[in-house]
């Protein structure tokens, strides 16, 4: 699969960077970079296009700037893409409104294009998350996601000291924040894995917005920090110690 990443700034670059070092086999994996400052309304895109865009199967559209969603349709015609990645990890970069514009441009083209928000939430069969998930059915995408996506950890735990004792990553998040997480959670009690995900998340940094999204009623960085360690306490729950509660006294079952 040959995948093309289109960036602006530090967030598209990591991820690009990311995906590209773990060298999954069969795949070639090369970027373009945008310039970072474009015009309210392009008129001529042919004059901030990269001056040599390569064939690709699958385009991850990574920029930081709502002029790339108007530079896209131009993309996919000259690389010849059949699927699009385009996440929303900002919406100030792709606001909703132009998110929908742009599916409808890549339909009319005839190629399909997933939006998921936060980039972390998407899987071989849906993206988003809780209320507001989406199914899809593109099989370039589903191979990507076999890959990167929503995080996807199996943890085994010292039965002595209850402690993590080892992290394997089965689906790492595009920027690498799961990669990240694991490694520092091995040694950490199992009882505070939880709240160590949520920091290690946090401190990688996660480049998600900080401002609250009306899907989620949070902001998109809480959300890809709460996914995360919903997958650290699906791995741990059983070994945690439980809950204590209080008895009124004079209770009676």
């Amino acid at each position: 699969m040959r995948i093309l990443s289109i960036v602006q700034g530090i967030y598209g670059r990591r991820i690009a960077a990311h995906i590209e070092q773990q060298r999954i086999a069969g795949w070639s994996v090369t970027s373009r970079e945008l310039p970072t400052v474009l015009p309210p309304v392009i008129d001529y895109p042919e004059d901030y296009l990269p001056a040599d865009i390569p064939a690709a199967d699958l385009l991850l559209a990574l920029g930081e700037h709502p002029g790339v969603g108007e530079l896209l349709p131009d993309i996919v015609r000259l690389s010849g893409a059949r699927a699009v990645i385009v996440p929303v990890d900002n919406v100030a970069w792709l606001p909703p409104g132009l998110m929908r514009q742009l599916a409808g441009w890549l339909n009319e083209l005839g190629v399909p294009a997933v939006f998921p928000k936060p980039f972390c939430t998407l899987t071989e069969t849906h993206y988003n998350a809780y209320r507001v998930q989406v199914a899809y059915d593109i099989p370039l995408v589903a191979e990507f996601a076999r890959y990167f996506g929503r995080p996807v950890y199996t943890v085994a735990i010292d039965d002595a000291s209850r402690t993590v004792r080892q992290v394997d990553v089965l689906r790492d998040s595009p920027c690498g924040c799961a990669c990240h997480v694991a490694a520092g959670l091995v040694g950490v009690h199992v009882d505070e894995a939880e709240q160590a995900a949520g920091l290690l998340h946090h401190h990688y940094p996660c480049l998600a917005g900080m401002v609250i999204d009306p899907d989620y009623a949070d902001t998109l960085m809480h959300v890809s920090g709460r996914i995360l360690q919903e997958e650290v306490i699906r791995n741990v729950r059983a070994a945690r110690t439980p809950p204590r509660y209080l008895r009124p006294s004079g209770h009676t079952e």
